[in-house]
């Protein structure tokens, strides 16, 4: 496995790299859409943060890598994998990161009839797809706003309910398929579906630098990083650790952090005032807010956090105004600013 790219190390790009974060924090806040240049350090702090993260825990032998305290969660092939009937027996992996190209095939995706076997043993057995290796990790899919209507159906259902199911070709298998997703894109290349768009829990926009001095650290530490991957890792490994603990204190810290009525209500004031559809951009807002909280080890979520998530947790999420030509991220701000000051 190639070194990847120290998170720590990554200059700039603060929204994207925290909602990254936040969605690490709290895999259920529904993954992050990037959206914005090419060749802006996207997919690299997908995989900069996957590298990060400690090892999870998975039953021995599953093919979906199944969490061995999540009895809710098992797949049909662990109750055969129980040992001797009383214990499930583990092992540490490291959380995946799966690409997802344009030209995957639905078989490729969702796992299909495995030819191999059957040609050769004459037995009917599934073969699983890129869905069940991503289980409890990341999938990833740059340029989303270019995939097939077909798989952004499927990922649509699949995203809600947190499991593939397939049935075909005399195969009926369901297995649990829960991942952050992760998407990018460039807008002036298409359009996303308003449907998966609004699957997306944090909408971040990324940027080519504009100052001088951010242009010239990004080749430099990119130069170094190719010419010894391993040295310049090892220059940020003490930073990198520091995040890694953070996220770890943060998930233990997650269910513990309060959310009072007030802030309840703040986060609808704010959604009220955006005229956003439906109730998931409050649900978005409130989880975002108390991962950041977790993260930043606070008690309670307050307006300080609400700030930070406000644009990334709704500005996908507005309709269009034909009366107010400013940009979604700033019809946010101006709100947050009058509801909460500046």
């Amino acid at each position: 496995m190639s070194q990847p790219f120290p998170f720590s190390a990554i200059v700039g790009q603060d929204e994207m790299k925290l909602a990254i974060l936040i969605a690490a924090i709290d895999p259920t806040m529904g993954g992050v859409l990037v959206l914005g240049d090419r060749g802006t350090g996207k997919s690299t702090a997908v995989r900069a943060l996957a590298a990060l993260l400690p090892p999870m825990k998975a039953v021995v032998g599953c093919r979906y890598s199944c969490d061995p305290a999540d009895t809710h969660a098992r797949c049909e092939d662990c109750p055969s994998l129980k040992g001797d009937g009383t214990k499930v027996r583990s092992h540490l992996v490291p959380v995946p990161v799966v690409d997802l190209p344009l030209g995957a095939t639905e078989d490729r995706v969702v796992g299909a009839l495995d030819l191999e076997r059957a040609l050769s043993q004459g037995v009917k057995a599934f073969e699983p797809g890129l869905l069940a290796r991503a289980n409890r990790g990341f999938l990833y899919i740059d340029e989303v706003n270019l995939l097939e209507d077909h798989l952004v159906d499927l990922l649509i259902d699949v995203a809600a309910s947190g499991e593939n199911v397939v049935e075909r070709e005399g195969l009926s298998v369901r297995h649990p398929a829960r991942f952050v997703l992760v998407g990018s894109g460039n807008p002036e290349e298409g359009e996303l579906r308003p449907q998966l768009l609004d699957r997306f829990g944090l909408s971040v926009e990324v940027r080519t630098p504009d100052d001088l001095p951010s242009r010239v650290e990004v080749v430099k530490r990119r130069d170094a990083f190719e010419r010894d991957p391993d040295a310049f890792a090892g220059q940020w490994k003490a930073e990198d650790e520091k995040i890694r603990k953070r996220i770890v204190s943060g998930r233990k810290r997650l269910n513990d952090v309060q959310i009072t009525d007030e802030a309840r209500t703040r986060a609808a004031q704010l959604c009220m005032a955006l005229g956003t559809d439906g109730l998931r951009g409050d649900l978005t807002l409130i989880r975002a807010a108390r991962a950041l909280a977790a993260l930043q080890g606070d008690k309670a979520v307050n307006d300080s956090h609400f700030r930070r998530v406000a644009a990334p947790a709704l500005r996908h999420r507005l309709r269009r105004n034909v009366l107010d030509d400013s940009g979604s991220t700033a019809r946010v701000q101006r709100a947050v600013t009058e509801l909460m000051g500046a």
